[in-house]
C-alpha cells in the first residue's frame, strides 16, 4: 500500500470509529422537558417574563430545551386533568402558575420536581415543610404576605376618607382565599368599616355577586385574588365599572385589564425569578434544598382613566407613593 492510500485509509478509518461516538454524545445530551402549566386565558409578558429568565441562563426553548404548555383556565377539575395528563408525559420537571397550580401539581405527583410561578401560603398549604426547607419535590416563588389584605383595605379608607361600606369578592371554591378573607375582615373592623363577603365559585355567579354587592351599598371593593379571579378579571373589572364600584385589585394585571387599583407584587418579576430554580434543578440541585423566596418589592398602581369615569380623584398621599400610573 503506497503512503498515500495508506494515509487515506487511516483518515477514513478515524472517521468511521469516530461517527457512533458523536452520535452517542448527542444522545447523551438528551434535551430536557419542561412542562410549564399556568392560568389561560393571561397576558402574554408574564410567560415572555419567564422565557427571558431562561434565556438569560442560556436556555433557548426548541434548541437545548423543550417546553409543552398546558392551561388551567382557572378551573379547580381542569387543573387536575391536565396535571394527570403532564405527569404522564414524565418531564424533567413542571412549572405551575398561581396557588391553584402548585397546590393541585403538589397532589399529582410527589417525585417530578415542581417549580412555582407564585402561589399563596405553601405551609399554610401544607405542601412544604418550611420556606426555608421546602422538604419535597416543590419550590419558586411564594407571592403571599399576610399583610397585603389589610394594607389594601387600608388604600381604599385613604383614597376614600369617607367610605363606611366595603365589600370583598373571593372563590369560594378555594380554601387558600379564607385566610385573606380573615384577613380583610380584621383589617375592616379595625378601620370601623362594614364588610360585606361575597364568595363566588363560577362565573355565573359573578353577576349575582355584583347585584348583591349593590344592594348592600358597599362604596368600595376589595378582590381576593386566586386563578378563578385571574381568569376571570375582565369580567369582574366590567361589572364594577357597571355598578360604580372604586375596587382595588392584587396586582397589576388587573389595572391593565381595567382595574382602578392595586397594591402587592409584581407578577412578571415572580414568573422571571422561576427560571432561576428552573436552573438550579436542571443542574442537579433538589428543590427540597432550594429556599423558597418570597416577594421584596411591592406596586402602588393606579389607573387615572378608570378613577376618572368613577369620579374618584386620588389624594396627595396616593399619588406621592404610585410606583405607576396608567392614563
Amino acid at each position: 500500500m503506497s503512503e498515500i492510500r495508506r494515509r487515506h485509509f487511516l483518515i477514513a478509518s478515524a472517521a468511521l470509529l469516530a461517527t457512533p461516538l458523536t452520535l452517542g454524545a448527542q444522545s447523551a445530551r438528551r434535551v430536557p422537558l419542561l412542562a410549564y402549566v399556568v392560568n389561560r386565558p393571561g397576558p402574554q409578558d408574564l410567560d415572555q417574563a419567564f422565557l427571558r429568565g431562561l434565556r438569560e441562563f442560556g436556555y433557548i426553548e426548541g434548541k437545548n430545551i423543550r417546553i409543552e404548555y398546558r392551561w388551567g383556565d382557572g378551573i379547580e377539575g381542569r387543573w387536575a386533568a391536565v396535571l394527570r395528563e403532564i405527569v404522564g408525559m414524565n418531564p424533567d420537571l413542571i412549572v405551575s402558575g398561581g396557588a391553584q397550580g402548585g397546590l393541585t401539581a403538589s397532589k399529582a405527583t410527589t417525585t417530578i420536581p415542581i417549580v412555582m410561578t407564585s402561589s399563596s401560603d405553601p405551609v399554610r398549604d401544607g405542601i412544604v415543610v418550611s420556606l426555608a426547607r421546602p422538604g419535597g419535590n416543590l419550590t419558586g416563588m411564594s407571592t403571599f404576605v399576610s399583610e397585603m389584605s389589610r394594607k389594601r383595605i387600608e388604600l381604599l379608607k385613604e383614597t376614600l376618607p369617607n367610605l363606611a361600606r366595603v365589600a370583598t369578592i373571593w372563590n369560594s371554591a378555594n380554601p387558600g382565599s379564607l385566610p385573606l378573607v380573615h384577613d380583610t375582615e380584621v383589617a375592616a373592623k379595625a378601620l370601623g368599616l362594614v364588610l360585606h363577603s361575597v364568595g363566588v365559585s363560577q362565573a355565573s355567579e359573578l353577576d349575582t355577586a355584583f347585584a348583591s354587592i349593590a344592594r348592600e351599598r358597599a362604596e368600595a371593593l376589595s378582590v381576593i385574588s386566586d386563578a378563578f379571579m385571574f381568569t376571570n378579571r375582565r369580567v369582574i373589572q366590567a361589572r364594577a365599572a357597571q355598578y360604580r364600584v372604586p375596587a382595588i385589585y392584587p396586582g397589576d394585571v388587573y389595572i391593565e385589564a381595567g382595574g382602578m387599583m392595586s397594591y402587592g407584587p409584581s407578577t412578571a418579576a415572580a414568573y422571571h425569578r422561576a427560571a432561576y430554580f428552573v436552573d438550579r434543578i436542571l443542574k442537579g440541585s433538589r428543590p427540597a434544598d432550594l429556599p423558597i423566596e418570597q416577594p421584596t418589592k411591592f406596586e402602588l398602581i393606579i389607573n387615572l382613566k378608570t378613577a376618572k369615569a368613577l369620579g374618584i380623584k386620588f389624594p396627595q398621599s396616593i399619588l406621592s407613593r404610585v410606583d405607576r400610573i396608567i392614563e
